[in-house]
């Protein structure tokens, strides 16, 4: 049985763990690259700023999985001598794997930083974060390089680590686990997504992090007591369909996700975002418009038709709700999901007041896009050439004030660094714009970024 779904569901589980940290002076510092998504969880939970702590395992030379020891930034080294024994490994043979591990965590330190300077740890508490603990040479490197680093306390979270190994993490002042488990077999195991982390990504939320801080003192509003984050059940056509709702007290705005094929409401992409516009003061339903089980079958995956249905009644439950009932609501579609948000905004009476479509395929809805009449927004990569041609010839159809963003250099999935996060904040004004009290002007066009 699997205890997290991915890792954004261990980092904000891990932040709620974490949140006695909320106030202090802490940083965030997530060890790339399977870290940071947890991390950046956390960071957002205990409203501190995410850094990452930069270390390399060094592996036997005929096992690499395997870990004899690791090292970080600055010139910190931890080794097993008891496993270095026990392999056999020379002193010659030690030196040539941590040269090349050094020259590699040099590179990505580069790579990371992208000339930003490393948040000053100095007097702080530095709580480093990680997806889990398997051996735990990694996680001791990285607290004594927080502590080189002029730390004043440093705490270790984790969502998963071996019962064993916890107790001996001495280099941390703290150790904080939300499943130490006894009959541990690998970190992955306790994921139901355990997908790679991509250096993108890791920039990616780095970027999202530093935006989203905000000034020192101020109350976000996922801990007013009247907020809501809860995990949802919306019934239509015989199924329930799954979501995450999100809300700010007093909501007056919401915006629904409509994610394309082989997405979830758990991609680190559309949470990236939501993240954004709860930050902006709105609230986020991200949502799974096909059952598990439909989502195998590829005629129901591009029933365009089919999805724009269950949109509208994800935008119907919303108005039985208390607490959305009088809410604005705007969609936010990706891929196919765009297309089924131009349909459903285009059936009379539909109550959708503004559209942003990341990467969108506009296209699909074919001649229901005279209808819209909602404010569109198109973003599309420069480098995303066929679908960039096929949402200039959707503008050209619709009647609605719309405006086509290009962002320079972006592929289809906006995976290049700092192309996401560029993407969200457009998404935000856009819906700050015309969901939230304040003035509606016009913005349409075509404009490259």
């Amino acid at each position: 049985m699997f205890e997290f779904q991915d890792r954004t569901d261990a980092g904000r589980r891990l932040g709620q763990k974490l949140i006695e940290l909320r106030g202090q002076d802490v940083v965030v510092l997530g060890l790339p690259r399977g870290g940071v998504p947890v991390a950046f969880e956390v960071a957002k939970v205990l409203e501190a700023p995410l850094d990452v702590i930069v270390v390399r395992k060094l592996g036997l030379p005929f096992q690499p999985e395997v870990a004899m020891g690791a090292i970080g930034e600055g010139n910190a080294r931890v080794v097993d001598p008891h496993i270095v024994s026990l392999a056999g490994v020379g002193k010659d043979a030690l030196r040539a794997v941590e040269r090349s591990e050094r020259e590699l965590l040099e590179s990505r330190v580069v790579r990371y930083r992208q000339g930003r300077p490393r948040v000053d740890l100095k007097g702080r508490t530095a709580l480093i974060v990680d997806d889990g603990i398997a051996t735990g040479s990694t996680a001791r490197v990285a607290c004594t390089v927080a502590r080189q680093l002029g730390a004043a306390r440093v705490v270790l979270a984790v969502p998963v680590a071996p019962h064993r190994a916890l107790a001996s993490l001495t280099e941390a002042d703290a150790v904080v686990c939300l499943l130490p488990a006894r009959n541990f077999h690998a970190v992955g195991n306790y994921y139901r997504d355990f997908s790679p982390t991509g250096d993108e990504e890791v920039l990616q939320l780095l970027e999202a992090a530093g935006r989203l801080l905000p000034a020192r003192g101020s109350m976000p509003a996922a801990f007013d007591e009247e907020a809501v984050e809860a995990d949802v059940e919306i019934p239509t056509d015989n199924v329930s369909l799954r979501g995450n709702l999100n809300l700010p007290a007093r909501c007056s705005a919401i915006v629904l996700f409509a994610h394309g094929s082989g997405s979830s409401r758990h991609s680190p992409r559309n949470r990236l975002v939501a993240s954004v516009l709860q930050k902006a003061g709105l609230g986020t339903l991200l949502l799974d418009l096909l059952t598990p089980a439909e989502e195998i079958v590829r005629e129901k995956v591009f029933d365009i038709g089919l999805l724009a249905r269950r949109l509208t009644a994800a935008t119907q439950w919303l108005s039985t709700r208390d607490d959305t009932a009088s809410s604005h609501v705007g969609y936010f579609g990706a891929s196919t999901g765009a297309g089924a948000a131009l349909w459903a905004a285009a059936e009379p009476g539909a109550q959708v007041r503004a559209i942003v479509s990341r990467g969108g395929r506009p296209d699909l809805a074919g001649p229901r896009l005279a209808a819209v009449r909602a404010p569109t927004l198109l973003i599309v990569g420069s480098a995303d050439t066929h679908v960039l041609a096929l949402n200039r010839e959707a503008m050209a159809r619709m009647h609605a004030p719309t405006r086509l963003e290009i962002i320079r250099g972006a592929t289809h999935l906006f995976e290049e660094p700092g192309t996401l996060p560029q993407a969200a904040a457009l998404a935000a004004a856009w819906f700050v714009r015309y969901l939230l009290p304040a003035g509606n002007e016009d913005a349409e066009g075509e404009v490259r970024l």
